[in-house]
């Protein structure tokens, strides 16, 4: 418990602390924001800031937090450090310059950004990965959250998948502020309760949690670099985030409230991460009894059963409707996210409603193709695809640092993290199954290769005096 209650209060200091690093890397503040001097009442919406704050912390989270620091613990308690120091100093720090870059440029969607700050060359290959990524996001969770509910209730998958794809549909074509903004809030607060209750639960049937270790407690012994830094992406870094966070920059009233909403959503992400990653470790023993339990039921089976056992057949019938909140409350977003890409592409606005609804339909239509096909090898490059997408941003957030800021060494905070997940993506790739299976140490030489080659355009960009300014 003393691992935990420590963990959570380094995310707490990191927010205190470091944020206000990263918060000065983009002062001065430039009101009025988007939402004010865009506002057309759908996707620029303002909204109150503990509003903004609960409904960014929803779209993040999704079933990133719990699964993956479900199959991270695999590592054991050395995930915990990755949790921790991964979101100061990378996840927050992506998710908070994304929100900002994005409230610097009109709203601007990810896909948008990346193609201003590093050309554009980018522009649609990253749109369509994207999109795609976003796609195959909004079908796993609606199946993930179709087959949660067909266990529970035993109703036909079928009509759990109609509904879901009909809220789906609602959700990406009405005002942000109509659907998303009213009931997001709630759901976020049942996430948090949910969390506290298992992690209570355990506490007071007198569960022995686990200490610290450096050790690698992998059952069979696989590398816990890269791995578990693929593994582990919503808990502490995930590209997909970045997606997230401009829809709502267009909602947030002032830039101050940046901080707080971006930085701040993640931290709490974490601490959702660090419980789950604590109760999967805490409930079995140890890693061997983790494992064997993900490989019996897989993740959602694990969630099912600690939460029956720990928090009682009420608390854990509320934790089984937070897990299934959360893949639809992330669906449902990834779809407006992909629908605003588009859209922001091709200068379309949203009041055409025509348009709007045309993408709409379409979405759903690959949605529903993927959701009947078994796309499970597909889905097993995503990981590595959202943290090669969070290595990306980590590096535009770079150029537009040091593209904005008269101080250049502010750029070091996003171009440290974006060094480590160069060498991280790149040597995942290089050799796990689904990529290249090369041997272990050739993959962190050519990852070695590729990291000093980004370095050095990073130490190039540095040394030039290109800069622009920042209406």
């Amino acid at each position: 418990m003393l691992v935990l209650i420590l963990g959570i209060a380094a995310l707490l200091s990191g927010y205190l602390f470091y944020s206000r690093l990263a918060e000065r890397a983009i002062l001065p503040y430039k009101e009025p924001p988007p939402a004010i001097s865009m506002r057309d009442g759908i996707d620029y919406v303002p909204m109150k800031r503990h509003k903004n704050l609960l409904i960014q912390f929803l779209n993040i989270a999704g079933t990133g937090p719990i699964f993956g620091a479900l199959m991270g613990a695999k590592w054991g308690p050395i995930v915990f450090l990755w949790i921790i120091f991964g979101t100061i100093f990378g996840g927050a720090v992506h998710d908070y310059m994304t929100g900002m870059m994005s409230m610097r440029n009109g709203g601007a969607s990810v896909t948008g950004l990346i193609k201003r700050y590093l050309g554009e060359r980018t522009r649609y290959p990253i749109l369509i990965l994207i999109v795609f990524l976003m796609v195959m996001v909004s079908a796993t969770f609606a199946r993930s959250a179709s087959d949660l509910l067909v266990h529970i209730t035993g109703i036909p998958m079928f009509i759990w998948m109609a509904v879901i794809l009909i809220y789906f549909m609602a959700s990406t074509v009405l005002p942000i502020d109509k659907l998303i903004g009213k009931i997001y809030p709630l759901f976020g607060t049942l996430l948090l309760v949910m969390a506290a209750a298992i992690i209570i639960g355990l506490a007071v049937q007198g569960y022995t949690f686990p200490g610290i270790t450096l050790e690698n407690l992998h059952p069979t012994g696989a590398e816990y670099y890269p791995d578990m830094f693929i593994t582990v992406a919503c808990g502490a870094i995930s590209g997909f985030h970045a997606t997230q966070s401009p829809m709502i920059a267009r909602c947030t009233t002032r830039e101050k409230d940046g901080r707080m909403i971006f930085y701040g959503a993640m931290c709490v992400e974490s601490v959702v991460a660090l419980i789950w990653a604590t109760a999967g470790l805490t409930f079995y023993g140890d890693t061997g009894g983790l494992t064997d339990a993900l490989a019996a039921g897989g993740s959602a089976g694990v969630v099912y059963e600690i939460s029956m056992s720990v928090a009682g057949p009420i608390g854990g019938i509320l934790a089984i409707i937070g897990v299934i909140i959360c893949p639809i409350t992330s669906g449902d977003t990834a779809m407006r996210s992909a629908r605003l890409m588009i859209q922001d592409d091709r200068q379309i606005h949203s009041d055409n409603v025509k348009a709007t609804l045309s993408l709409t339909i379409i979405l759903s239509f690959f949605i529903v193709g993927l959701c009947l096909l078994d796309f499970s090898i597909l889905w097993q490059y995503f990981s590595w695809l959202n943290q090669t997408l969070a290595c990306i941003v980590l590096w535009t957030a770079t150029v537009f640092l040091l593209r904005t800021n008269a101080n250049r060494m502010y750029s070091l905070i996003t171009a440290l993290p974006a060094i480590f997940m160069t060498m991280t993506v790149t040597s995942f790739i290089m050799h796990s199954g689904q990529g290249f299976s090369l041997d272990y140490t050739v993959s962190l030489m050519i990852a070695a290769f590729v990291t000093v080659a980004a370095t050095v355009l990073y130490v190039r960009e540095y040394a030039s005096k290109k800069t622009e300014n920042q209406e």
